[in-house]
């Protein structure tokens, strides 16, 4: 069985990846933004054909179940869109941390298939890849506030974590696939 540090971890942590050391440049931005056009697609291609027992299946011991996960995938990254947003029209603005457990518990996550999720990733990530694409070095500078951790973050930071965070998450479901002989 895998360290439960290789299970929470399947890619490492975000601060482990090299590309967090990286400056700007239009390589790795291409790269990032890839992660980020490819995610719906990926994900989609993680969960085929897993059936409803296998969707309620904890990636790891005492983690989200599949169905959890895939629909945490999708709050997150209406959050990320909206941060971007702000971060290109506001000077430094505050950013709206939210309870990602909590939100695991509510209704639509608990009731709704997968692939409304799923559905709504590939709209919300043709639109935000299209504004990643669109941004110019000097807008890669802005900056949002995080409250929480209480740190100035630029979008170029910030899409860093959102690239290394739609790797993770996949990463979470191929492994438990192959761990459980799913694949």
């Amino acid at each position: 069985m895998a360290e439960d540090s290789d299970l929470r971890y399947p890619i490492g942590k975000d601060s482990e990846q090299k590309e967090f050391e990286t400056s700007f440049n239009e390589p790795l931005k291409s790269a990032l933004v890839s992660d980020i056009k490819n995610l719906p697609s990926f994900l989609e291609f993680a969960i085929q054909d897993l059936d409803a027992a296998q969707l309620q299946t904890p990636y790891r011991p005492g983690g989200w179940t599949v169905h959890q996960l895939v629909h945490h995938i999708a709050d997150s990254h209406l959050n990320a869109y909206t941060r971007f947003k702000l971060g290109l029209t506001e000077e430094n603005p505050l950013i709206k941390p939210y309870d990602e457990k909590a939100w695991a518990e509510l209704s639509d996550t608990k009731k709704l298939p997968v692939n409304i999720s799923v559905t709504l990733l590939h709209a919300l990530h043709a639109r935000w890849a299209q504004l990643l694409e669109d941004i110019t070095e000097n807008q890669w500078q802005r900056t949002v506030y995080h409250p929480e951790r209480k740190i100035k973050m630029t979008l170029w930071e910030l899409l860093k974590s959102y690239s290394w965070h739609s790797r993770h998450h996949v990463a979470h479901i191929n492994n438990l696939r192959k761990r459980m002989g799913w694949n």
